[in-house]
Parts: C-alpha cells; sequence; structure tokens
C-alpha cells in the first residue's frame, strides 16, 4: 500500500508539473512568435522560420522561470489532492503533512539536477543556434566578434573601410600578441600591424612595441614605434558584454571548461555568476515547492483556495524582485557576487524551517 500511495503521489505531481510546463511553453510561443514575425518581417523568409525559432527558443526562457513553474505546479498539485479529499486519505494511511512535504520537494531537488545534467545542455546549444541563425538575417549588425581555438577575432566597419583584428589571447584588459589589418572599401589591403600587448580598457587602443606597415606606391613600408594609438569602437567592457548571455553556456560546460573559458577571454565574474545561479537552481526548486506545500497544508477547507492563489501570485512577485535586487547587489559590489544569488536561497531556507516545524504538528 505504501508503494502505492508513494507512485500516486509522484506520478501525478509529475503530471501537474508537465502540464505547468506545456501552458507555458504554450504562452512563451504565443508572446515570442509576434517578436520573431517583426524581426522577419522585411526578410524574405517563411513563415516556417520565426515558428522554428520561437520552438527553439522558448525552453531556455522556461528554464529561467522554472522554479515559479514549480512552485504554481505544487500549488495546483497540492490544492487538487486536498479538494477531492486525497490528502485526509493519504493522512490515514499515515502519510503525514512532513513525509509528503519531503516527497514533493525532494522529487523537485532530484528534478533540478536531471534539467542541469540532461535538459540545460540541450537548451544551451539550442539558444546558439538561434543566435547563429538570427545573426544571418539581422540587417544592423555593425560587429563580428569571436572567440575560436585562434583566439580572439573582430570584424570592425569604418567610413572608409574595414578593420580586421586577431589577438593570441586576451589578459585582463589586454590583447597580447595582435595583428591589425585596414581595408579600404573596395577590400584592399592598406596597413597592417603588429603589436605585442594592446590596451583595450578604452575606446582608444593603446599598441605596444607595435610594427607597422603601410602602403606607398604599391610597396608596403615598415615602420616601429613603442606606442602606436588607434581609435576603435570597441573596448574591453563592450566586448566581454557581447559574450554575457549565460543561457549559450550549460551546466556541464561551465564546470568542465571553466578554465578553458577563461582563458578564451570570458569575464571571470560572469563566468562565476553563470555557475553559481545554475548550481543553485535544484534548491530553488526544493524551496519552492517546499513553500507551496507549507501552505496548503495548514487547512482542508475548500473555502480558502483562492486565498491561496493570491497568496501564491504574491510570494511569486516578491521572490522575483528580491531574487532580481540581490543579484544587483552583487553586481555592483555591494555584497560579494556569490552571496547575492545565495541569499534568497538562504532567506527561503529560514522561512521553510520555520513552515515546517508548523506542520509537523499538524
Amino acid at each position: 500500500m505504501n508503494n502505492l500511495l508513494f507512485n500516486y503521489i509522484l506520478k501525478n505531481f509529475l503530471k501537474m508539473f508537465f502540464l505547468c510546463v506545456l501552458i507555458a511553453y504554450s504562452f512563451g510561443m504565443i508572446l515570442n512568435l509576434f517578436e520573431e514575425v517583426e524581426f522577419f518581417k522585411n526578410n524574405d523568409v517563411s513563415f516556417l522560420t520565426p515558428l522554428m525559432l520561437t520552438s527553439i527558443f522558448v525552453p531556455s526562457m522556461i528554464l529561467k522561470f522554472l522554479p515559479f513553474i514549480v512552485f504554481i505546479s505544487s500549488m495546483c498539485f497540492m490544492i487538487k489532492i486536498r479538494n477531492n479529499k486525497d490528502l485526509l486519505i493519504l493522512k490515514v494511511y499515515g502519510y503525514s503533512n512532513i513525509k509528503i512535504f519531503f516527497i514533493l520537494a525532494f522529487t523537485s531537488f532530484i528534478l533540478g539536477w536531471f534539467i542541469l545534467v540532461i535538459a540545460n545542455p540541450i537548451t544551451s546549444s539550442m539558444v546558439k543556434y538561434y543566435e547563429k541563425t538570427k545573426s544571418q538575417y539581422a540587417r544592423d549588425i555593425d560587429h563580428l566578434v569571436t572567440f575560436n581555438n585562434n583566439g580572439l577575432w573582430i570584424k570592425e566597419n569604418l567610413k572608409d573601410g574595414d578593420r580586421v583584428i586577431t589577438a593570441r589571447k586576451t589578459e585582463k584588459f589586454k590583447l597580447i600578441d595582435v595583428t591589425i589589418f585596414h581595408f579600404d572599401n573596395n577590400y584592399n589591403l592598406y596597413e597592417k600591424i603588429f603589436a605585442k600587448e594592446v590596451d583595450i580598457d578604452t575606446n582608444n587602443w593603446m599598441l605596444k612595441d607595435a610594427i607597422v606597415f603601410q602602403l606607398v606606391n604599391g610597396i608596403f613600408k615598415k615602420e616601429n614605434a613603442k606606442i602606436f594609438n588607434i581609435s576603435s569602437n570597441y573596448n574591453y567592457e563592450k566586448i566581454t558584454s557581447l559574450f554575457n548571455n549565460s543561457d549559450t553556456m550549460s551546466f556541464l560546460e561551465l564546470v568542465i571548461d571553466y578554465k578553458k573559458l577563461l582563458n578564451n577571454g570570458y569575464n571571470e565574474r560572469f563566468l562565476n555568476q553563470s555557475l553559481h545561479t545554475l548550481l543553485s537552481l535544484p534548491f530553488f526548486l526544493f524551496l519552492m515547492t517546499a513553500i507551496a506545500s507549507i501552505l496548503t497544508m495548514n487547512t482542508l477547507k475548500k473555502s480558502d483556495n483562492l486565498r491561496f492563489i493570491v497568496l501564491g501570485l504574491v510570494i511569486i512577485v516578491l521572490v522575483y524582485y528580491f531574487k532580481d535586487l540581490s543579484i544587483a547587489l552583487g553586481q555592483t559590489d555591494r555584497i560579494p557576487l556569490a552571496l547575492s544569488i545565495w541569499a534568497p536561497i538562504i532567506a527561503l531556507s529560514l522561512f521553510t524551517l520555520i513552515g515546517v516545524l508548523q506542520i509537523n504538528e499538524k
């Protein structure tokens, strides 16, 4: 009988969770599809293109709101079994509030790890494909910046032509072993610059130990310069911001290739924030399920359904803004960045502990 009741709880909770995910996915498809259609309205593409891009982008959106989806699904499940008297039957057969609480909460916790290890790498790959595909149709792209095995590559549009920049690696605010090519509007090379080190802290780049080759009468003339300055549309902050999309990085990639990503020039604070945010997901799911269970286990009255729904919406809003406020404090160095990500988890844990003690007495 215990196994039967356990399977009943687990099966129906997961069914409610996937139903809420499906509803969220449907709403995401509708809302994002309008944005994609607007983006492609001046491009000669079929309706399948924005539809396909929407379908592969929405899963990453769902992962961001997963704690709130879990909270809603937990509330709906608990209200359902309370209204149809299943909660009372479970108690009759020895399933206390605390036992039901831990079954639901640990199911969400395990589900969180499953999502990190299995689902997150898939959604990150989908977002990479999404961004790559959209960039091919963007009319106003004025940059091409990429990191690969050969280092950093930048293509910059200038008034009188184009500039191509390559660097073997980055070190904080500097580029190391840099080569710069200048082309005219007809894509003819008229200048080459080699530098051991380039300071890109500002838009006025300072090249150290530069060797400049300029085309004069069809011949490249060499000139050495200890310091050589060029003006660029890019600086360190702008270059790194182009890669600050955590949706394109999976949890496994951050864990396994962390040092490699640092060597490729990714910002350490950005990588730490992405890693801690993903790592906190299973704990967030555990706590949101726990809070939903605690709220609905305090009474068996059907008349309290509306109160729980309103209270649940208020909690979602408060948790969402508290989480954003905490991360903002971390990003502005008011508190340590790691603490800013885990602070909501710690606060919710204290609230959950008090709630568990209360429902354990019922």
